[in-house]
């Protein structure tokens, strides 16, 4: 688990052959939450046309309101998210302001509207000339700039392009410096790792890279089709014969966060038919099904943040299995405050990881859709 560990660190302290590049089709906004429709889910699709009929509930409603005023009244002055033992980060502010976005909110539409617009403003402010999105003192930066990067994709998109202003210049801007850079910073093996350099990969950092880059393709950037395929062979080189995923090529053990991770890249590369998958799902169901022990805790949030990820792509039986109970189990584990409690980054971030996987239902956001 040193790669995962590794995490929890930089968190801290920023704190069958592969289809296309054309399954990375622009998405539009989805205008509300689908209604449920009767019934079973359909085997064999994504839930994102295919919802439960029980997927929203009153309690589960009622949670995520008071998850949102919540998060919203942590924000720091500047825009930032993130409590100061843990540091200000373009990484917890990037996923906070996506929990918003994920209940429909963006600058100046929805009732946190400026959380987002500050948020987004803080993570401009922290975009460097040569495309890096980091604090001046961020330590292994691109896990933060792989979060970030999939927030100004998803702003973005879900803005048809940011509307005409100066802000939305400077985030076209932002972004597709944001993607060139991991761009050129794809090793040989395919993947990327803590630095912008081309040398060692690993998981955990590279399904970063991929969800941004999957943004910024959905939201109209280039993509070139030949570093998704590199990315693509990257993963599949890292499962292990019983299907979960190690941290990196060399031999090493399989564990549910990194498999989550792994499966979830794999879909968003435009794979959602595959041996790979399977074998990987097969292995997530078998040792991360939420309602038991986790002895790997401290990587809650970041392993289901990609587990109803890959359930939801994955959809019918799957879906209809994970969902209900990562649902009940967060509900159960929210404060009276409202907040959910991380130890590894802080309160911030569990709160935004829990909302964005509550939220799931809602299909706002552009890269949960296939």
């Amino acid at each position: 688990m040193t790669g995962l560990l590794v995490m929890a660190a930089c968190v801290q302290a920023w704190t069958a052959t592969p289809p296309p590049l054309a399954l990375f089709a622009p998405v539009g906004v989805a205008p509300a939450a689908v209604e449920p429709m009767a019934g079973q889910p359909e085997p064999g699709r994504s839930a994102e046309n295919n919802p439960l009929a029980d997927e929203v509930t009153p309690e589960l409603d009622a949670a995520i309101a008071r998850g949102l005023a919540a998060l919203a009244r942590t924000q720091n002055p500047d825009g930032s998210f993130g409590q100061a033992q843990y540091g200000r980060t373009v990484a917890v502010t990037s996923l906070a302001c996506i929990a918003f976005m994920a209940d429909g909110n963006l600058p100046g539409r929805g009732a946190y509207a400026e959380q987002v617009a500050r948020g987004l403003e803080y993570v401009l402010r922290h975009a460097g000339d040569n495309g890096l999105l980091a604090t001046p003192t961020a330590t292994s930066p691109m896990y933060g700039h792989g979060f970030a990067a999939l927030f100004l994709g998803e702003i973005y998109g879900m803005t048809q392009g940011g509307g005409e202003t100066a802000q939305s210049d400077r985030l076209h801007a932002a972004l597709v410096r944001a993607v060139r850079l991991i761009e050129g910073t794809q090793n040989d093996e395919g993947g990327w790792r803590y630095n912008p350099v081309p040398f060692d990969a690993d998981v955990s950092v590279t399904i970063c890279q991929i969800m941004a880059l999957r943004s910024a393709r959905n939201a109209g950037i280039d993509v070139p089709k030949a570093v998704i395929d590199k990315a693509v062979d990257y993963v599949r080189a890292c499962q292990n014969p019983d299907g979960g995923f190690r941290y990196q090529m060399m031999a090493g053990p399989s564990a549910w966060p990194r498999s989550a991770a792994g499966i979830a890249s794999l879909q968003y590369a435009g794979i959602y038919e595959d041996r790979a998958i399977d074998a990987g799902m097969n292995y997530m169901f078998a040792s991360a099904m939420p309602g038991r022990p986790d002895p790997q805790a401290i990587h809650y949030f970041y392993g289901h943040y990609y587990a109803v990820q890959a359930a939801f792509l994955a959809g019918g039986d799957r879906w209809a299995r994970w969902w209900p109970a990562i649902r009940r189990e967060l509900l159960l584990s929210q404060r009276p405050d409202g907040m959910w409690a991380d130890t590894s980054a802080g309160d911030d971030y569990g709160t935004s990881m829990a909302l964005i996987i509550l939220q799931m239902p809602k299909r706002y956001l552009p890269i949960f859709q296939k």
